[in-house]
């Protein structure tokens, strides 16, 4: 039996109180509660490449914005003054951490300037505080997608652990890569680089023995290039005679202060036939306004 008395009444209802004042200083409590920013982003925005005129083929990729808005915002901007640019590929560190605060944050900052289709490839700034992904998977969809378009084949990928692809990622890659056989172009996208081109006592990358497994199997199928971020600068080049680019200057701190490889940039591709052309477009001097 629970007795109605008044100053048991009162002692509840000052456990009730604790209770909340406890609940609203629970980590999270304010930023990481009430409804995503955004569900199935990558699905939804596959639905609207099928709108796309055809050749030549036309999109913008970047990587590591970071927590930079004022930065990435600017790019976006120069994005948007370009009538040929159909699509963007970011290729992960979009947040700092993986919480709902800095994903709202990432989201609002697309908003004044993006009107055409964005892709999303999973980086590893994306697992911190999210170690399995979970809420990206809800967010974004899933982690490893691939898609075909106008004769090309887009395979991105899921590295941001940074130890390599596991073996059913690996097992899915190779059936892309046969199917992709058929297509004019394979393009990859991933966010940490197979290789580190600085070299030395650099090892912004994947261990060795993954970075050689990758490099072989995409030899061996002819990719046409693959697309990195991770090291916050520029760099191109080839592994194992496949050309690659890393472009990580979407606004998260550079690593350097060498001119050439180090700035604030998004790479603009286009694709006619099996061609696959690249120019390097820095922030420029309007890109903030």
């Amino acid at each position: 039996m629970i007795m109605d008395h008044p100053g048991g009444r009162h002692r509840i209802k000052i456990a009730i109180l604790l209770l909340f004042i406890v609940s609203l200083l629970a980590p999270g409590a304010w930023g990481d509660s009430g409804p995503l920013p955004a569900r199935d982003w990558n699905p939804q925005n596959l639905k609207r490449l099928e709108a796309l005129p055809p050749n030549p083929l036309t999109f913008a990729v970047l990587g590591d914005s970071r927590d930079n808005p004022p930065v990435f915002q600017g790019l976006l901007r120069q994005m948007a003054r370009d009538p040929d640019i159909q699509f963007v590929i970011h290729l992960g560190d979009m947040v700092d951490e993986g919480d709902l605060t800095r994903y709202r944050g990432f989201f609002q900052s697309l908003r004044p300037d993006l009107k055409m289709p964005l892709l999303a490839v999973i980086g590893n700034h994306e697992l911190q505080g999210d170690p399995g992904g979970k809420l990206y998977a809800e967010i974004y969809g899933p982690r490893y997608f691939s898609f075909h378009l106008q004769g090309n084949y887009f395979i991105m990928l899921d590295d941001a652990a940074k130890t390599g692809l596991d073996e059913e990622q690996l097992s899915w890659l190779t059936a892309e890569l046969q199917k992709a056989q058929a297509y004019q172009t394979r393009l990859v996208f991933l966010h940490v680089p197979l290789f580190d081109p600085r070299g030395g006592e650099h090892h912004h990358c994947l261990p060795p023995e993954s970075g050689r497994r990758l490099a072989a199997l995409f030899q061996e199928y002819k990719v046409t290039r693959i697309f990195a971020a991770h090291i916050h600068s520029y760099f191109d080049g080839a592994w194992d005679g496949v050309p690659y680019a890393i472009t990580a200057g979407a606004g998260a701190k550079l690593y350097g202060d060498d001119p050439g490889h180090f700035f604030h940039h998004y790479l603009k591709v286009s694709i006619k036939g099996d061609q696959v052309q690249i120019q390097v477009r820095p922030l420029g001097p309007q890109g903030g306004q």
